[in-house]
């Protein structure tokens, strides 16, 4: 069977990747000589080339970096950030696209030819785009007119396409739509994301945490602390805390705007708020299907202005940028090492760099974008150095 020849395109770092032809990958014995593949055998033997072709991504990308975070003055308290950054697609999503297309492919929804749609405007996207390219099918995301610049260009270099709405509340039913009218796949993270990663093992999120802590001086985390877009990496998480009998505990945080912190509190899976998070990566504006607030310990609600002073306060102390939906976790996890401390206890807390702070330069980390949108950060930023600094309450 042929596939056509790819061209290549830069990737986020710079680097040129060489795609190969699906024709070129060891696959399936072929038909005989002279017999043509019925279709479905000639549908296996495309999977069988794909998964290879996504198995040696997963090989090139190995691990990311568990760093230890310097903070001397929280005695008893150790920190450590999980470097999802530097994935080849720059974010945490690296890993949900992997898995959305690992899983579409073995279940024979990703096909050869066959065009994918997300609702996404963001990181999954560009995650997404890089898989489909990869394996030289269409990619489309959709998203409303207002996403920045900055992602649509992330997208596009990665192969991918905008297509683009008016409303945001709109995007699950144009993606769905869309992809019927092009005879397409419907991704749907939203509603796959807790599903397709192998909860128990199998070098998830949880796993690879716990391996790189085997020899740390507190080698069991006290809590693992991150936000919640999908909430497929909440579930795998949690999920996996149980399987394994870990005493660790788990905290979400949650931007202003979205519904899941009062969905947790609540037990109600109708909720909507509008117009959602202004937090990009994390909170949503309904109760999404991969999110399972059954296996989350804890949850803690974080304000916009502080989600943005940890982002930047954080980004100062580590000399690189990260984004703010890791400044909201690292908010939260300052919170539960100040109660920690406040109760005599030691211990280890972990969460995540979750994707590269380059892409809000002109938002988050825009001073006068900060100022428009209302945002003060002076006293926000002020707390979290003297508690970093000096430890005790926060």
């Amino acid at each position: 069977m042929r596939y056509p020849q790819i061209a290549a395109a830069p990737v986020n770092n710079g680097l040129v990747m060489k795609i190969e032809p699906l024709s070129a990958v060891p696959s399936l014995t072929s038909p005989a000589a002279g017999a043509a593949p019925s279709e479905r055998d000639a549908r296996r033997i495309w999977a069988d080339q794909a998964l290879r072709i996504l198995e040696r991504d997963a090989r090139r990308s190995a691990d990311t970096h568990l760093l230890p975070f310097e903070a001397h003055r929280l005695g008893g308290i150790d920190i450590y950030l999980k470097d999802e950054s530097s994935h080849p697609t720059g974010s945490l999503k690296h890993r949900l696209a992997r898995s959305l297309f690992l899983f579409g492919v073995c279940n024979g929804q990703i096909r050869e030819g066959i065009t994918l749609v997300e609702a996404s405007s963001g990181s999954t996207a560009v995650s997404e785009a890089y898989f489909a390219r990869l394996l030289g099918l269409p990619f489309y995301a959709v998203m409303t007119r207002t996403t920045s610049p900055e992602k649509i260009a992330d997208i596009e270099r990665e192969g991918g396409r905008c297509h683009f709405v008016d409303d945001s509340s709109a995007v699950y039913a144009e993606a769905a739509a869309l992809a019927e009218r092009l005879g397409g796949l419907y991704v749907d993270q939203f509603t796959n994301a807790e599903r397709v990663t192998d909860w128990r093992g199998n070098n998830n999120i949880a796993e690879s945490i716990f391996q790189q802590m085997q020899g740390e001086p507190r080698s069991v985390p006290t809590w693992i602390v991150m936000g919640a877009g999908t909430g497929g990496t909440s579930a795998t998480i949690g999920r996996y805390l149980r399987y394994r009998h870990h005493a660790t505990r788990l905290c979400v945080a949650d931007p202003e705007g979205s519904v899941f912190y009062d969905a947790f509190r609540t037990g109600d899976r109708s909720l909507t708020s509008c117009p959602g998070s202004r937090i990009e990566g994390i909170g949503r504006p309904r109760v999404e299907p991969s999110f399972i607030p059954e296996v989350i310990d804890h949850m803690i609600r974080v304000p916009d202005a502080a989600s943005i002073a940890a982002m930047r306060v954080l980004a100062r102390r580590l000399g690189r940028k990260v984004g703010p939906s890791t400044g909201t976790a690292f908010h939260a996890l300052c919170m539960l090492a100040a109660e920690m401390m406040g109760r005599g206890e030691t211990g280890s807390l972990v969460t995540l760099i979750c994707d590269r702070g380059e892409r809000y330069l002109r938002s988050y980390y825009d001073d006068a974008w900060v100022a428009a949108q209302g945002f003060e950060l002076g006293s926000h930023e002020a707390r979290m150095e003297t508690f970093l600094d000096q430890g005790g309450p926060f």
